[in-house]
């Protein structure tokens, strides 16, 4: 049976795995997105082993919207020629479907291909990575975007205290950011709109800048 009801109210969250080596952790994910009052849209990243769940959108779906064929895929498999087609195809599906928040799973290989598909979506729309390098360097991921990295504490290999809590938070954490009411990301008036850096020790050269700024008419971001 899919996850996805489309006559369901509640934010659609987006879950980014591959089912054939994370499928009880995704199923717990998305059974908690249900609970949050969610409605969860499992998409399969997986390539080699059978899925161990349905997903509701397949991973030949995902490889057809990404311009290649399974088929050609499993054909000589690697990460390299694969991890290119899932991305962008997983990134068009995701913007077709006008989804409220998306959650990844991954170790090293998956918050690669997970975070590259956030990456391309606008920014204010809830990304949240649950990830085993989460507590590292994660910069290369994240980059200039606005994804939150969750660490999982333990490996994604099968559920247990710790990851059904931190899966837990990360459906109600998504949830949560998905009904924040406050828009998009757009300017708050027509007045013209200035970019400014900052760094620590400028803060009050950078705070008087911003009220020069406000008094000629213009929003500093």
């Amino acid at each position: 049976m899919k996850t996805h009801d489309d006559n369901a109210t509640g934010p659609l969250v987006a879950i980014l795995s591959t089912l054939d080596t994370k499928a009880a952790e995704t199923d717990f994910l998305a059974r908690r997105v249900r609970q949050a009052g969610g409605r969860p849209l499992v998409l399969d990243l997986g390539l080699i082993g059978p899925p161990g769940i349905p997903a509701d959108v397949t991973r030949d779906e995902i490889v057809k919207a990404g311009g290649s064929d399974i088929a050609i895929l499993l054909e000589a498999p690697t990460r390299a020629q694969s991890s290119p087609v899932f991305i962008a195809g997983a990134q068009a599906i995701l913007r077709d479907r006008n989804v409220d928040a998306v959650i990844g799973l991954g170790g090293t290989q998956g918050t690669s291909n997970a975070c590259a598909i956030m990456r391309a979506l606008p920014y204010g729309l809830p990304k949240l990575m649950v990830s085993t390098v989460a507590s590292g360097d994660t910069s290369s991921f994240v980059d200039i975007s606005d994804i939150t990295m969750m660490f999982s504490v333990g490996d994604l290999l099968g559920l247990n205290p710790f990851t059904r809590k931190v899966l837990a938070n990360a459906a109600g954490a998504a949830c949560g950011m998905a009904l924040a009411d406050v828009g998009p990301i757009t300017s708050s008036s027509d007045r013209p709109m200035i970019g400014m850096t900052n760094l620590g020790v400028l803060t009050d050269g950078a705070e008087l800048a911003l009220s020069f700024f406000e008094e000629a008419g213009y929003e500093a971001i």
